[in-house]
């Protein structure tokens, strides 16, 4: 296990937006988390990486209690992450930017410049490594994105729909990408609402409504839950199986 979160709570004046929400990630593994807008995907995001105090509940990381921890110790302790709307420093260039990730782990500027190029290389974005944020495609957007969040060198990533605004080849291809990354010493949690992708990528996947789980289990039986197909999937899904 590398992460947990114990009966999870976030409430914002009287909106509950996570509700005794607990889950449990196996280290090396690719964990989906699927629901409609407004269940509360992003918030648990938020709460796991020190965005916001939680109203209650614990999330644990590499068996430590990191509830409350600011964000970048956070980050030190290597949980990165992408947003559902890149932020990306526009006057500077990708490799720039990937750069000012980089130095929560880079002793020197010669190291974070090294470090930064060879995440560039394995985003497929080197050969415009020097070209200005604001002269780049969305595409290009995403994956710096993506970069940005490698930068910290985290050992649990966190990608809030990085693939949203894409269209369908280019999202084959940040599938191929993401399958790149994986390995025993790298956990990824996906939010994600294209379903072809949670399905192709995700050991396991959770479903949340209103802030809480209503089903995890394998990718084949989550798409043939009764509870899931009424919530979120519709019946398509179920009819395809």
């Amino acid at each position: 296990m590398i992460l947990q979160s114990n009966d999870l709570v976030k409430s914002f004046g009287g909106v509950t937006a996570i509700n005794h929400l607990s889950l449990t990630v196996e280290k090396g593994t690719v964990f989906g988390i699927i629901g409609p807008n407004g269940s509360g995907k992003t918030t648990f995001f938020n709460l796991v990486t020190g965005m916001y105090p939680p109203t209650s509940g614990t999330v644990t990381f590499n068996g430590r209690n990191i509830t409350g921890l600011r964000p970048h110790r956070i980050a030190e302790l290597g949980i990165g992450r992408t947003f559902q709307i890149p932020a990306p420093f526009t006057k500077m260039t990708l490799l720039e930017n990937v750069m000012v990730s980089t130095f929560i782990r880079a002793s020197s500027l010669k190291e974070s410049r090294k470090m930064a190029w060879e995440i560039l290389e394995l985003m497929r974005l080197d050969d415009k490594g020097n070209t200005l944020v604001a002269n780049v495609t969305l595409e290009d957007r995403k994956r710096l994105e993506l970069a940005r969040a490698l930068g910290t060198h985290p050992t649990l990533l966190l990608l809030d729909e990085v693939m949203s605004g894409l269209t369908p080849a280019e999202v084959k291809g940040a599938i191929e990408l993401i399958r790149s990354l994986r390995t025993e010493e790298l956990t990824i949690i996906v939010v994600e609402h294209i379903m072809d992708v949670i399905l192709s990528l995700c050991d396991r996947i959770a479903v949340l409504d209103y802030g809480q789980k209503i089903a995890e289990d394998l990718p084949d039986h989550i798409v043939n839950n009764k509870d899931v197909i009424k919530a979120y999937l519709g019946e398509r899904y179920s009819a395809r199986n």
